[in-house]
């Protein structure tokens, strides 16, 4: 058994090293292009003066509003949506609603009292979710005056000036199909959580998007915060719901079409962050899952594309970048393992260790990539960096749940679109006070137990070995899984010990 296991663990790992080495030295590239070709500043670059156009000129807007029983944002969203400063006759808001709660109900109310002030808006609801969102918004499509389309999922509150600055993107450039906008954060100070989760998507506006576009590459929708033309959603095809990343999808399908797409960096679309970590977990899956799918649908459509060949070959790792997730775990399985192994005498040696520090070079890559975002967007970027361990360590201890949506989609596992809850004004403290909080402790969180339990007997293991310089990277396995278990937990007595404390608040009097 020892034999198998001299040979077995050092190559699984080396596996790990190699394919995460992959992944971050495409960041060390994106990175490095990033430091070429943008100065670094302390703030966005101010958006250059649009040219006066007539009111009567503009083209016609249909903001479209996904909403499936978010009654807490319901009406800040519409509100929002509502005051954006657009010529009223060329704005047609349309509220797509697929609601089974009291959230048709308020929203009913909200579109009333707007239609009764002369706003064109109107509530599409739905009696069934076929299709989930992409279902929703192809359904409203075909009810849309406008010929640009703007989304906004409802954890977002648009700036009035939205429209104003987007649009002209479009004027004069009949090939632009997408003009995407960069996420703000309302509540990224309310806890560590919020403030990682900033932290993260921060890399992906800054740098990732921002390259791809300067480099000629695929880019993608984000779902919301973007606006697109009408004509190029029907050209690709319309939204397709056989995904659960139908922005991603509808991106790469329409740019395969032969459409341009821009992203504006300066212009923020603020939207809530999700302050527990079980809704959390919930949206990466999500997201790693539909990643994985669409991947599987148009990585071969991609290549057999006449697009140049760095286009190919960063949107196959845009596309396959959830493919990660599987090999931080063999990571985490096989690193104590490996410095036990060496510890006995059993260890492939020095060389091997050696070659295996190639792995800094994919470090090297997620480091500056987090860097330089927080540098080009804040002042005190410096403060805001400090964070980077902690966005590590939760980036790994999401790894088996994320694990196990690419097995899922591997596998065709069909997954209902599971909708991020929503908690408006009680985001930052009270938000488990909400009827959208989670209460039911998922199974997945007793296998990241195990896996911190796991990680800190290698974190003992590798203080007793004296292996200094793994140290760091055990401690990060170590902390992301205590992390996710102990927030989790505690997220889900909390709910619980808040329910059954107001129940008897909320009966009826006897």
């Amino acid at each position: 058994m020892l034999a198998v296991l001299e040979i077995a663990i050092p190559a699984l790992y080396a596996v790990a090293i190699v394919v995460l080495t992959a992944y971050g030295g495409n960041l060390l590239w994106l990175s490095l292009v990033h430091a070429n070709r943008e100065t670094l500043r302390d703030g966005p670059v101010p958006d250059p003066e649009n040219l006066p156009v007539p009111d009567e000129t503009w083209p016609v807007v249909t903001v479209q509003l996904p909403l499936y029983n978010e009654a807490e944002v319901a009406r800040r969203l519409i509100d929002a949506c509502v005051g954006l400063d657009y010529p009223r006759a060329r704005l047609d808001i349309q509220v797509l609603d697929d609601s089974t709660d009291e959230t048709t109900e308020r929203v009913a109310r909200r579109v009333d009292y707007w239609q009764k002030r002369g706003v064109n808006i109107t509530h599409v609801h739905r009696d069934d979710r076929t299709g989930y969102k992409a279902g929703a918004l192809a359904h409203g499509l075909r009810l849309a005056r406008g010929d640009l389309v703007a989304i906004f999922d409802a954890d977002f509150v648009p700036k009035a000036d939205f429209l104003r600055r987007m649009v002209p993107r479009f004027f004069g450039n009949e090939d632009l199909g997408l003009v995407q906008a960069r996420w703000g954060h309302i509540n990224w100070e309310s806890s560590l959580l919020t403030k990682v989760q900033a932290f993260g998507l921060d890399a992906h506006f800054a740098i990732e998007q921002r390259v791809r576009e300067l480099m000629g590459c695929f880019m993608n929708f984000n779902g919301t915060a973007g606006i697109w033309r009408r004509a190029c959603i029907e050209d690709a095809g319309g939204w397709a719901h056989d995904t659960l990343t139908e922005d991603l999808d509808l991106s790469y399908r329409a740019q395969l079409q032969g459409w341009d797409f821009e992203y504006v960096p300066t212009v923020e679309a603020p939207a809530e962050l999700p302050p527990d970590m079980n809704a959390l977990r919930s949206q990466q899956f999500r997201w790693a899952k539909g990643g994985v799918e669409t991947a599987l649908k148009l990585t071969g459509r991609l290549w057999r594309s006449a697009q140049p060949w760095r286009v190919k070959l960063e949107g196959t790792f845009h596309l396959t970048a959830h493919f990660a997730f599987p090999f931080i775990l063999l990571a985490v399985l096989t690193h104590a393992p490996l410095l036990l192994l060496k510890g006995i005498g059993h260890g492939p040696g020095e060389v091997y260790f050696a070659i295996m520090g190639v792995g800094l070079f994919g470090f090297a890559g997620f480091f500056l990539a987090q860097l330089f975002a927080q540098r080009v967007l804040y002042p005190d970027w410096l403060q805001r960096f400090r964070l980077f361990p902690a966005f590590m360590a939760g980036t790994m201890g999401l790894a088996l749940s994320n694990t196990n949506a690419v097995w899922q989609a591997f596998r065709g596992t069909d997954t209902a679109f599971i909708r991020t809850p929503k908690y408006g004004a009680a985001s930052d403290n009270s938000w488990w006070e909400s009827r959208y909080a989670i209460a039911e402790l998922p199974a997945v969180v007793w296998g990241e137990l195990g896996l911190a339990l796991y990680s800190t007997a290698g974190l003992g293991v590798t203080i007793a070995l004296g292996e200094w310089a793994a140290l760091p990277f055990q401690a990060l396995f170590a902390l992301g899984f205590i992390l996710v278990t102990a927030s989790s937990l505690r997220q889900v007595l909390t709910v619980r010990r808040d329910q059954t404390v107001s129940a008897p608040a909320s009966s009826p009097a006897s």
